[in-house]
């Protein structure tokens, strides 16, 4: 079977190095990929944002089935696109990939189906926004509506940091046209989760949990990323928890979204907040979570490949999902200066070293005659394994700490929160 994967960062290498293990061995194909992946697949130079491009490779190269790895390609129809070619695709349809598109989108829906979530406020006036926040008060959370590749969002503990973000964000364009509108949140308090499901109509698989570290430095200090490193399993989330956020927050939005014409298909992310009252939703997102999905699908006993096409084909509530014990976490390395300005094309070394119990997976490389280089604000992810936390938390670091390159900057603290 042929398969294409479009994207060319860390979830996308996870994606391919699982799909590579399927007992089907497909023939795997990413566009545009990167080294890493290039170990795995035959790397295509089509842009992830060319959906005209990448359909017609589909058609003539005869793949069977695509998946969508960035937010971007699915709000760009790259699914209605593909489907009106009669292409087989994993992925939900721009109608239904707004829940992350629009995070204004996002509180309707909740609000419509009763979702709990932060109280939030919608602005396209810098003015209004600066007035709103001043009533408000700080702590408070400021929200670039579109998307920002997971740094449009800013955690303000003064009134000064919340008008700073929104002068950056509607004034400065800091983010393009994705600020233009702000959603201005009430700050909320307790444990992170990451809780990803796959979903094909009605039927929903919960995948296992991961929580994320957003902020750049140890002890979540400093600005918001797309996310330093994972964990899984996550010891706050139990399995009556999960019960909860399927019943009370991802199955109402699914209904919502098909009694609105653009029934959800692929993978849901749902970031939660565990506050005092109950989970409650941070935000959305249409696809795998980057870095969550180096955690995750490691974990994953069935054949992803079988996953894919049960959603697709709508055959999923046929299918049993199953998953391993075994833990996964994952670190961040980072080029200096990210998520700020940041140095590319440094020499990177000891990516040979990772043993049995972790793989690199490659976010923002490139080949060049001089061996892979830096290319990325967040370079490599890696994976450590083992039957706890600790082990796997463990492998990890001995492996970051066998690579190098010009600059480097990682997190030392990932899953010691799940130590506590």
């Amino acid at each position: 079977m042929k398969v294409l994967v479009v994207g060319g960062g860390g979830r996308e290498h996870a994606i391919i190095w699982k799909l590579a293990q399927s007992p089907r061995q497909p023939e795997l194909y990413c566009a545009p990929g990167n080294p890493g992946i290039a170990e795995l697949a035959t790397c295509v130079n089509i842009s992830a944002e060319d959906v005209t491009a990448l359909a017609d490779f589909a058609e003539q190269e005869g793949i069977e089935l695509t998946v969508v790895g960035p937010e971007a390609a699915l709000l760009l129809s790259i699914v209605d696109e593909f489907e009106q070619r009669g292409l087989r695709i994993y992925g939900p349809k721009k109608g239904a990939a707004l829940i992350e598109g629009s995070k204004a989108f996002a509180k309707e829906v909740m609000a419509a189906k009763q979702v709990p979530t932060a109280g939030a406020a919608y602005f396209g006036s810098l003015d209004a926004a600066k007035e709103y926040v001043r009533a408000q008060g700080a702590p408070i959370v400021i929200k670039a509506d579109g998307l920002a590749a997971g740094k449009g969002v800013v955690v303000a503990q003064t009134v000064e940091e919340a008008e700073a973000a929104l002068d950056m964000m509607m004034k400065d364009k800091a983010f393009g046209d994705s600020g233009s509108q702000v959603v201005v949140e009430e700050f909320l308090t307790g444990p992170e989760a990451t809780v990803m499901a796959f979903i094909s109509g009605d039927t929903v698989k919960l995948m296992v949990p991961a929580q994320d570290h957003k902020p750049a430095y140890d002890g979540d200090q400093g600005p918001n990323t797309g996310g330093m490193g994972t964990y899984s399993p996550v010891p706050v989330v139990d399995a009556a928890l999960l019960q909860e956020v399927e019943e009370k927050i991802i199955r109402p939005v699914i209904h919502f979204l098909a009694n609105n014409g653009t029934p959800y298909k692929g993978t849901l992310y749902t970031g939660l907040m565990l506050t005092a009252d109950g989970p409650k939703v941070i935000e959305f997102n249409a696809r795998f979570g980057d870095p969550e999905t180096q955690v995750v699908l490691p974990r994953l006993e069935t054949d992803l490949l079988d996953i894919f096409n049960a959603v697709v084909d709508g055959t999923l509530a046929d299918l049993d999902v199953t998953w391993s014990d075994r833990a996964a976490v994952c670190v961040i390395m980072a080029a200096g200066g990210y998520p700020a300005d940041y140095e590319k094309g440094d020499l990177i070394s000891g990516l040979e070293t990772a043993g049995d119990n972790a793989v690199v997976f490659h976010a923002g490389t490139k080949r060049t005659d001089a061996g892979i280089v830096t290319n990325g604000g967040r370079v490599l992810g890696v994976t450590g394994f083992g039957t706890d936390l600790k082990a796997a938390q463990e492998e990890a670091y001995r492996t970051v700490e066998q690579i190098q390159f010009e600059g480097v900057h990682y997190r030392k603290d990932i899953a010691e929160k799940a130590f506590r």
